[in-house]
C-alpha cells in the first residue's frame, strides 16, 4: 500500500470518528442548540476548543515558515518576532473578557451584532451582521483554501484527484458533522481537533530533535546562534517594530475575537458569565505556549532542512533540482514540504492529522457563525412567531446549505486567483 493511500485512510477514519460525535451530540438539538448550544457548554472545553479555531491552518502552516530570514524575500516577520503579536493578542483577550463579555451576558444575547439594534437602530443591526457574514466567509475560506491546495498538491494531485472534488469532499465533510448540532456538536469535535493538532505539533518536535540529535536546551542555542530566536524589533521605521505589533495585535483580537460572532458564539454558549471568563483567559494565556512552540517549531524545520541539504541561493531557500535550480520551501511550503517529503511516513500522517485538525475548527465554526447570524440578524427567525419550530429549523438548514455552496465557491475563486502564500 503507497504512502498516499495511507494518508487517505486516516484522514477517512478521522472523519467517521467526527461523525460518530455529531450523531451523539446532535440527538434532539433545536435551533437553540445550533445557535449557542443551549447555553450549557463546559468552559473548558470551549477554552481548549478554541485554540484550534484561533489558530486554524494558517498559523499550523505560516508561522512555522516565518522563522527564517530572507536576503532578498517579503515576508513581514523573521525570527521569533510574531510573538510580539500573540503577546498583543494576550492583552486583548483581557479587554474583551473583562469589558464585552460582561456586556453579552447581560443583555442575553444569542448574536451579538444585536447590541447593535438595541444600542442604535435596526440598520446599524443588520449592517453590522452583513459585514460579519461577508468578512467571515471570505476569511474562512482563504484558510480553506490554504490547506485544501496543500492537501492538494502534496496528496491527491498524484492520485489525479481535481482541485475542486477535494475542496467539495472537505466541504461536505463540514457540512454533515455541523448541519444538525451547530455549536453543541462543535465545542466537541473542535476539543478532539486541537487535541491532534497539538499533538502533531508536538510530534514534529519531538522527531527533529531526535534526527538531529539534539536537547531542547542545545536546539535553542544554534536556534539563537543562526539569529532565528529574536524576539524584539526596535527598529521604530520597520514594519514589525514592537511596539506596533503588540497594538496591532491587541487591537486585532479585540475586533476579531471581541466583535467576531464566530468566536464569541462559543463563548456565550457557557453557562454563565464566570465561567465564560475563566474560558477565555484559559484560553489566552495556553496561546503563549502554543504559538511559541511553533516558532521553535519553525526554527528546528530551518535546521532540519540544512541538515538535509537545503541551501540558499538568490533569497530562495530549498532543495536543489535536476535542473540545478533551488525549489523554494520557504514560507508556506517549508512545513508540507518537509513533513510529506522527508519525513517518515508515520510522522507524514500526525501531520495531515494536525493539518486537517487545524483546519476544520476554524471552517465548521465560521459556517456555524455565518449561518446563525444570517438566520437571528436578517430574517429574525429567533423573533418570528409565525413559523413552527420545525419550520424555522427547516429554513435554518437550508441557509447553512447555501453558504457551504457560497464557501465552495470563493474556495475557487481562490484557487483562480492562484496566490502562493495566504
Amino acid at each position: 500500500m503507497n504512502p498516499g493511500t495511507i494518508l487517505l485512510l486516516f484522514v477517512f477514519a478521522y472523519f467517521i470518528g467526527l461523525l460518530v460525535i455529531s450523531y451523539f451530540t446532535s440527538r434532539n438539538s433545536d435551533n437553540q442548540s445550533f445557535f449557542i448550544g443551549n447555553k450549557k457548554s463546559k468552559w473548558w472545553l470551549v477554552a481548549f476548543g478554541m485554540i484550534g479555531t484561533s489558530l486554524s491552518g494558517v498559523t499550523f502552516i505560516s508561522v512555522p515558515g516565518t522563522v527564517g530570514k530572507m536576503t532578498a524575500g517579503d515576508y513581514a516577520f523573521g525570527g521569533f518576532e510574531y510573538y510580539m503579536m500573540v503577546i498583543g493578542f494576550f492583552i486583548g483577550y483581557f479587554i474583551v473578557a473583562g469589558v464585552l463579555l460582561p456586556l453579552y451576558y447581560r443583555m442575553n444575547l444569542t448574536s451579538i451584532y444585536t447590541y447593535l439594534g438595541r444600542r442604535f437602530n435596526v440598520e446599524a443591526h443588520k449592517i453590522g451582521s452583513l459585514f460579519f457574514i461577508i468578512s467571515r466567509a471570505i476569511g474562512a475560506t482563504a484558510r480553506l483554501y490554504l490547506v485544501v491546495n496543500i492537501l492538494q498538491i502534496f496528496l491527491l494531485e498524484a492520485l489525479g484527484v481535481p482541485f475542486w472534488v477535494t475542496a467539495f469532499v472537505l466541504l461536505l465533510m463540514i457540512l454533515l458533522y455541523t448541519f444538525e448540532g451547530g455549536v453543541k456538536t462543535i465545542v466537541i469535535t473542535d476539543t478532539l481537533q486541537t487535541s491532534f493538532m497539538i499533538l502533531s505539533l508536538i510530534a514534529c518536535i519531538v522527531y527533529i530533535l531526535s534526527n538531529l540529535n539534539l536537547s531542547f536546551g542545545e536546539a535553542y542555542s544554534i536556534l539563537e546562534q543562526k539569529q532565528y530566536t529574536h524576539f524584539i524589533n526596535t527598529d521604530i521605521n520597520s514594519k514589525t517594530f514592537f511596539l506596533k505589533t503588540i497594538l496591532g495585535g491587541m487591537f486585532i483580537t479585540i475586533a476579531m475575537t471581541g466583535l467576531d460572532q464566530e468566536m464569541m458564539q462559543k463563548n456565550i454558549s457557557v453557562d454563565n458569565l464566570k465561567n465564560s471568563k475563566k474560558n477565555m483567559l484559559t484560553f489566552a494565556g495556553t496561546l503563549l505556549f502554543v504559538n511559541l512552540a511553533f516558532l521553535f517549531l519553525g526554527g528546528l524545520l530551518y535546521l532540519f532542512a540544512i541538515q538535509n541539504g537545503a541551501t540558499y541561493g538568490d533569497g530562495v531557500f530549498g532543495f536543489k533540482g535536476a535542473d540545478g535550480q533551488i525549489n523554494n520551501i520557504m514560507g508556506d511550503d517549508l512545513f508540507p514540504a518537509l513533513s510529506l517529503g522527508h519525513f517518515p511516513i508515520a510522522i507524514s500522517v500526525i501531520f495531515i492529522i494536525g493539518l486537517i485538525s487545524a483546519l476544520f475548527p476554524s471552517a465548521d465554526g465560521a459556517l456555524t457563525a455565518v449561518t446563525s447570524s444570517y438566520c437571528v440578524d436578517l430574517l429574525g427567525l429567533n423573533e418570528d412567531q409565525q413559523k413552527t419550530e420545525k419550520q424555522k429549523k427547516r429554513l435554518r438548514m437550508k441557509v447553512h446549505l447555501t453558504f457551504t455552496v457560497i464557501f465552495f465557491a470563493l474556495i475557487m475563486v481562490f484557487k483562480a486567483i492562484n496566490e502562493k502564500s495566504i
